[in-house]
């Protein structure tokens, strides 16, 4: 009896224990949910921490990145310079008149292309220009610096004025005036100007010049002819002359050069239309040879000097070189007051493969040789650039009878290129060679190509006190 009392105790006392491990397992079970539910809400409210931290630190690093990435893409650019003048910079094609230019400052946008005759299917070639000059000294009305009463008071000139006309058989230069508050300019990058009728952009341009018989007369501050153009124009422009550090941010910047230079179409594919003189022009890109540039700074160069084509033809093979063009321009540059020596900067896309005669790359060792001749009958422009892996001999030619005598006021109001020959219809040749391998067996070059050159844009003056 004893024993089945031990074991009903031992039973009862199983039970007791049994209930109260369920008990305190269901507490214990009570207690992990709670514990887990706070810590669920605590690992959100971390997670949320977290993730804002994380997004202001990606934030911060975007900022970082963009900035880096910025700077790597200046000094890429520079770098790509070095190494090959077809490199597109928008920036140069700007409006540059700010700062110190804005009172003693021009800037303009020049183009060239041929058009053909809708009736006859004669070539003509043509020119449009955007220049712009002293814009803060400007208001309604463009002042003329040449008009005697200006010259008198010592008022310098300010105005945007739409030069175009055609060169050829009785060529003709035609301006047209804005004073600076009816002009539009956008200033940041691409640029377009706008004036009346008249519209310029990169891929673009517009307008009208219509100048009478009787004004062109009595209007000699206009420094015109007589004449009416209309255009409507598509631009592409597809191989630049990128002349590196000489037209740089930095020179930029301090107005180091009097006078800068850049060509981001030094070929150039228009198309449209051109109404000149009641003549109607089909301009295409395969026929227009087109080109493009731009030109700042405080004062013009002397000499004078500018050739470009991309109407060429190898002598060699009899093909045309549908990938190629040239471009030489410079005269006499000058760093602050400090003239350097005559210096040409030239560029040649020879389909596809670049070679540059660049005084500025210092580098390069580029060294030029040039002389132009003018006589009754036509203006003759001999090159020979060289570096020590290649060499360009250009010789152009030009009759008179097909030229201007371009006109331009210096943003100080004077005139002082009196004698600037200008024309697009240059014909003539250019020789291109490579050095031979090694270098160091002496001379000696080998020719790449023989070049026929038409359709030439070319310019030639020097100051006459010169």
């Amino acid at each position: 009896m004893e024993i089945d009392d031990i074991k009903e105790k031992i039973g009862a006392k199983a039970n007791s224990i049994k209930c109260d491990v369920e008990v305190k397992a269901e507490e214990l079970k009570l207690v992990a949910a709670d514990k887990a539910e706070e810590l669920k809400h605590a690992a959100v409210d971390k997670a949320g921490e977290l993730k804002h931290v994380a997004i202001d630190k990606a934030e911060e690093l975007k900022h970082v990145a963009t900035d880096k990435a910025e700077e790597l893409k200046e000094i890429t650019v520079e770098k790509v310079e070095e190494i090959n003048f077809n490199t597109s910079d928008l920036s140069r094609d700007a409006f540059m008149l700010k700062g110190a230019l804005a009172e003693e400052g021009y800037d303009w946008w020049w183009h060239s292309f041929t058009g053909i005759n809708e009736k006859t299917g004669k070539e003509k070639a043509f020119f449009i220009e955007f220049f712009a000059i002293n814009p803060a000294l400007g208001g309604p009305e463009p002042i003329l610096g040449q008009l005697p009463q200006n010259i008198d008071e010592g008022n310098k000139p300010s105005y945007m004025m739409v030069k175009c006309g055609a060169w050829g058989e009785n060529p003709v230069q035609l301006h047209r005036f804005f004073g600076w508050d009816n002009v539009t300019i956008k200033e940041d990058i691409p640029y377009h100007i706008s004036s009346g009728e008249c519209f310029c952009s990169e891929t673009r341009t517009m307008g009208k010049v219509d100048i009478s018989e009787e004004d062109a007369a009595s209007h000699p501050e206009w420094m015109c002819d007589a004449g009416k153009m209309l255009w409507d124009l598509k631009i592409d422009k597809k191989v630049a002359f990128n002349v590196g550090y000489g037209a740089g941010k930095a020179l930029r910047d301090v107005d180091a050069f009097e006078m800068f230079w850049h060509a981001e179409g030094m070929k150039t594919a228009f198309q449209g239309t051109v109404y000149f003189n009641g003549e109607k022009y089909i301009v295409t890109p395969d026929t227009c040879y087109g080109y493009a540039d731009k030109n700042w700074g405080k004062d013009f160069t002397s000499p004078w000097v500018w050739l470009s084509s991309n109407n060429l033809t190898s002598n060699i093979t009899g093909e045309k070189l549908n990938n190629s063009v040239f471009d030489i321009g410079g005269g006499r540059p000058k760093v602050g007051p400090v003239a350097l020596d005559r210096k040409l900067l030239g560029a040649f896309w020879y389909e596809g493969t670049p070679y540059e005669f660049n005084f500025s790359k210092v580098w390069t060792l580029a060294k030029t040789r040039f002389a132009c001749k003018d006589n009754d009958e036509k203006v003759v422009w001999r090159v020979e650039q060289e570096t020590p892996t290649a060499k360009m001999q250009t010789q152009i030619t030009c009759f008179k009878k097909d030229m201007l005598l371009v006109n331009y006021e210096a943003p100080n109001g004077e005139k002082k290129h009196k004698k600037l020959w200008n024309g697009g219809t240059g014909f003539g040749n250019i020789k291109l060679y490579k050095k031979k391998m090694p270098y160091l067996t002496g001379d000696e070059w080998e020719l790449i190509d023989d070049i026929d050159v038409k359709n030439a844009g070319c310019e030639y003056g020097e100051y006459e006190e010169d």
